[in-house]
């Protein structure tokens, strides 16, 4: 008997739009095969699965990795700015006179 298909979600955000995909996929599914699933890579070709950071609920993971019920798979964009370099910049002019 066959196993019933689980239910799983795909996010990107880009600064002014957001994407959530809804997806039924088989058990066993790995997080890259939900990605391409998703249709977000024909969509937005600009991602570059092998080298875009993934993660499940804010964990990294890899794209090896197999899903469960309700996962949210999320595809991270590359960051612009170190974080403490913007923390710094922001720190030194709430300061300057």
């Amino acid at each position: 008997m066959a196993e019933a298909p689980i239910n799983v979600s795909v996010a990107y955000a880009l600064p002014d739009r957001q994407y959530l995909i809804e997806l039924q996929v088989a058990p066993g599914t790995t997080v890259e095969e939900a990605i391409r699933l998703s249709g977000l890579l024909r969509q937005l070709p600009e991602i570059d699965i092998a080298r875009a950071r993934v993660g499940i609920y804010g964990k990294l993971k890899t794209l090896e990795t197999l899903l469960r019920e309700r996962d949210r798979i999320e595809i991270y964009r590359p960051l612009i700015a170190d974080p403490k370099d913007a923390r710094r910049t922001r720190a030194a002019t709430k300061n300057a006179p």
